[in-house]
């Protein structure tokens, strides 16, 4: 293969990986995981601010673990 060919494959893969985790996140805000019982939010007259430290926390572990899979399996493909 040329190096074009593997750099267009490389953009369709990491194109596919966002395009997934836009999905995620677009439906994980329809079922409510942005309120989760550890976020802070904060309002008083004039001012607002927001903390999201469980949604942080749940995001963080669910992310790590895909990407440990992912990368996991990416390293078994090329070892080939």
């Amino acid at each position: 293969m040329s190096g074009l060919e593997d750099f267009g494959k490389m953009l369709v893969i990491l194109g596919s990986g966002i395009l997934l985790l836009g999905g995620v996140l677009w439906l994980a805000g329809r079922v409510g995981l942005g309120r989760l019982p550890g976020d802070i939010a904060i309002r008083r007259e004039g001012f607002s601010c927001y903390f999201p430290l469980a949604t942080g926390l749940v995001l963080s572990v669910v992310l790590s673990v895909l990407l440990t899979i992912v990368l996991n399996l990416l390293a078994r493909w090329l070892n080939r």
